[in-house]
């Protein structure tokens, strides 16, 4: 089979690399007149927003309308919690959610790849994100939670709801984006969702509460911190915070795929030096950001970058443009899967780095180290056969079909 192989330029990706292009050379703290925001581009700048929740808070409440089944999960939500109450819901999912129980999943998530895998094992084209980037994660983190296997495609549906603004199946594209911007709209489109899960989550921690096993949700009904423990309704928010690891690891993967794709021999160097790959999986976040402009509410008159900015100001972080800061990175705008330091702040910094960023590495690795061991060949054969999530929400592939050979 014939590969008409994509290029930069036809993929609706690059629209993203030329705003962030654009706002880097319009200063790090541009003003949007039209939408009454600040955005903060350059790598000292979104360092410092991200490091100061004092000055820069991530509860946007104040500022954004208010929707009933949302503010439930936001209550563990540590996305958007800051101190003290962020230290202490995050210093208690902490002693459940350790390093060793992440490490502990490898066996687990290299089980699930090759399960998932085995499923295409008699084709040479089908669906990357299908197949293995979307259930990959999402069973991982319902078997952790100690969720029934019949109940995993719930979650999937979930996330596809917290994510794409509607059920799987949903239409939203690069031409939704300013709908998209509307937020009360989309916190009323995933609201059915979001209260679905809510009553099932709440469910699960009662039953858990009453039978108690070895699994995630237990440990965290024991965690305790001077006496206190989570409620109930902070594990589920910290349950949603797991969803959206489990879609970053789904569109780290399709994006490393199609870039991999996109710059001949990345492959081939791959699968000659594996002990790359960790590098390369740092590299790809870089490039792409899945969440585009994480939005912090200031919270008393702050100057910066030389603008006065007055409180409760919304200031939008560009993880995309900063992470091309050429004062952080050699030959920011090339794809290098040997960049070594890589000080992206894709996973964020300071008491705001991702939670679940070693989850979502460890899950990418071993996702891509067997795919290039069962498979000699893949490739995107075709930039049109290729459906993007809504790049408001979030910068990715939806849909990605591959060709690939075996031994």
């Amino acid at each position: 089979m014939t590969s008409t192989r994509p290029t930069e330029a036809e993929s609706p990706l690059d629209v993203l690399l030329d705003l962030w292009r654009s706002l880097r050379e319009a200063g790090p703290v541009p003003y949007d007149e039209a939408q009454g925001q600040c955005r903060v581009v350059d790598h000292q700048g979104v360092s410092a927003v991200l490091a100061d929740p004092g000055a820069y808070s991530s509860d946007l409440t104040p500022i954004t309308p208010a929707q009933q089944d949302v503010e439930t999960f936001r209550q563990g939500d540590l996305v958007g919690m800051d101190p003290p109450e962020h230290r202490t819901l995050r210093t208690l999912v902490s002693q459940a959610f350790t390093p060793g129980v992440v490490q502990g999943l490898e066996p687990r998530i290299e089980a699930v790849c090759a399960r998932l895998l085995d499923g295409v094992a008699d084709r040479d084209r089908f669906d990357l994100v299908d197949t293995l980037a979307r259930p990959l994660p999402i069973g991982v983190i319902a078997e952790l939670l100690g969720i029934p296997a019949d109940d995993h495609g719930l979650f999937q549906e979930w996330a596809a709801a917290l994510f794409c603004g509607g059920r799987l199946g949903g239409s939203l594209d690069m031409a939704d984006m300013a709908d998209m911007a509307d937020l009360e709209r989309a916190l009323e489109a995933i609201a059915p969702a979001v209260r679905e899960m809510n009553g099932y989550v709440l469910d699960h921690i009662r039953h858990r509460r009453a039978h108690p096993g070895d699994d995630l949700t237990s440990r965290l009904l024991t965690a305790e911190v001077d006496g206190a423990r989570p409620a109930d309704e902070e594990i589920v928010g910290f349950v949603a915070l797991l969803l959206v690891a489990g879609h970053i690891t789904t569109v780290l993967l399709g994006n490393a795929v199609v870039t991999f794709d996109r710059h001949s021999g990345t492959l081939v160097a791959l699968r000659g030096n594996p002990g790359r790959l960790p590098d390369a999986v740092e590299e790809v976040p870089r490039r792409l950001p899945p969440s585009p402009e994480p939005g912090r509410r200031t919270t008393r008159p702050v100057v910066f970058g030389g603008h006065e900015i007055p409180a409760d100001t919304l200031l939008m972080v560009h993880p995309g443009a900063a992470n091309r800061d050429p004062s952080r990175f050699n030959d920011p705008d090339v794809f290098d899967v040997a960049r070594s330091p890589n000080p992206h702040l894709t996973f964020g910094h300071g008491i705001r780095f991702c939670f679940g960023a070693p989850l979502v590495r460890l899950e990418a690795r071993s996702a891509l180290h067997m795919l290039m061991e069962r498979f000699p060949t893949l490739a995107v054969p075709s930039c049109d056969d290729i459906t993007y999530q809504n790049p408001a929400v979030s910068v990715g592939v939806r849909h990605l079909p591959i060709v690939v050979t075996r031994p």
